[in-house]
């Protein structure tokens, strides 16, 4: 007899590397993002008349609550999430009874408080036809969505992709000072376009207001004008800068990290993940070197997938130890970071399909759905860093991840 496990696996998108891929692209920070998301979370709960509502980012482990109204942003894995079926095709995806369904009416949320029983949700799609994540909006009772509201909940939807890639290409920017002399009309051009049409399109929202009935709406359109102004100010800020000049501003601290603060980030990020399942993370460092900075390009998608994949497949009790540390080779940084767990180890032939880029997929402790697409990820990842991974490990008693990625200042 099939086990509720097995009858209902998680479901896996048919493009899910080239999503992965692109969501890495983004290289977000999930726990620094809730201030750029909050009010459009706020208005998509007036829109439902929902009690909550969140926008959700889904990696290969992990579901992130990046910005919510009505309950605090949460993390949790992937295969307990209502999102993972959104992010499945184009069109919003409702569950009117969560107690109802087989597939979540055992979860923590529908058990527990906050005692969820109404989701509705719409894909978080790119330009490249790929679903990041979810908007989603929930409640403790019985809802329905009608048309009109459907459509407003489409555009803030659209609203946060536009924050997104926005966020994205400020952070390019930062990283690239040198060459935005030659390259700000172009880029400009890129931000203005997407954020004008947002403005535009809420100023028509606006003058239709009363003719929709949803008067209450009108004040929150007020602060995406709001928002969306201030981030062609900030985009106009950068690109006038004088990069040739002597007082040119310095690169954002925030796009780097030192050895000290990646240890703070990923207590931040995965001590969560480790204490739900009852795991101990510990993060270990050599202090020499450690307050020497290097950038943090995609570090967080690496080592993120690293310690999630070392938690799902550790037994409950069991530890995940992460090494961190920076030396100097062939005049170059290397960081050196190595991710070991006493879990269930991985049998020879796996470790050969991750190092030559094939994906797969396999079970991790306690039913779990294992994603063998976000070891692949780190590969690609770590090539595309020109580094080095290496993986040991013996079926019953541990694995190891070692990581050698070159960085510079």
């Amino acid at each position: 007899m099939l086990t509720t496990q097995a009858l209902f696996a998680p479901p896996i998108p048919k493009n899910e590397f080239d999503r992965l891929i692109e969501l890495s692209e983004y290289d977000l920070d999930y726990s620094n993002l809730k201030i750029h998301f909050k009010d459009l979370t706020e208005l998509a709960a007036k829109v439902a008349g929902t009690e909550i509502s969140l926008i959700n980012l889904i990696d290969s482990f992990t579901q992130w609550s990046v910005a919510g109204y009505g309950f605090p942003p949460v993390q949790m894995d992937r295969e307990d999430s209502v999102c993972q079926y959104t992010i499945l095709g184009d069109n919003p995806y409702e569950v009117k009874d969560l107690r109802e369904d087989d597939r979540f009416k055992q979860k923590f949320y529908v058990k527990d408080e906050p005692n969820l029983r109404y989701y509705w949700g719409i894909p978080l799609k790119t330009e490249n036809g790929h679903n990041l994540g979810a908007l989603c909006v929930l409640d403790k009772e019985k809802k329905s969505i009608s048309p009109e509201k459907v459509e407003l909940l489409k555009l803030i939807a659209s609203e946060i992709v536009s924050r997104l890639n926005m966020l994205r290409t400020m952070d390019d920017l930062k990283k690239s000072m040198t060459e935005i002399r030659e390259d700000h009309k172009r880029v400009a051009h890129d931000i203005r376009g997407p954020i004008g049409g947002i403005i535009g399109l809420a100023q028509i929202i606006q003058d239709q207001g009363d003719e929709n009935n949803l008067e209450e709406v009108l004040e929150f359109i007020q602060l995406i004008k709001k928002s969306g102004k201030s981030l062609l100010e900030m985009a106009d800020d950068v690109l006038t800068q004088n990069f040739h000049s002597k007082n040119r501003p310095k690169l954002n601290k925030k796009l780097e990290y030192n050895l000290f603060t990646l240890k703070e980030k990923i207590y931040d990020l995965y001590a969560v993940q480790a204490k739900q399942k009852e795991i101990m993370l510990s993060v270990h460092l050599k202090s020499q070197n450690g307050d020497i900075p290097f950038p943090q390009n995609k570090l967080l998608q690496i080592l993120g997938n690293l310690i999630s994949n070392a938690i799902k497949f550790t037994p409950k009790f069991g530890e995940v130890e992460v090494h961190l540390a920076l030396t100097q080779r062939d005049n170059k940084n290397w960081l050196i970071v190595s991710v070991r767990d006493n879990g269930l180890g991985i049998p020879q032939e796996k470790i050969h399909e991750i190092l030559n880029g094939k994906v797969n997929s396999s079970e991790g402790t306690v039913g779990e759905r294992g994603y063998g697409l976000g070891l692949s990820l780190v590969k690609h990842l770590v090539d595309s860093y020109h580094g080095q991974l290496k993986i040991r490990s013996e079926l019953g008693l541990y694995s190891l991840f070692l990581v050698r990625l070159p960085v510079s200042r």
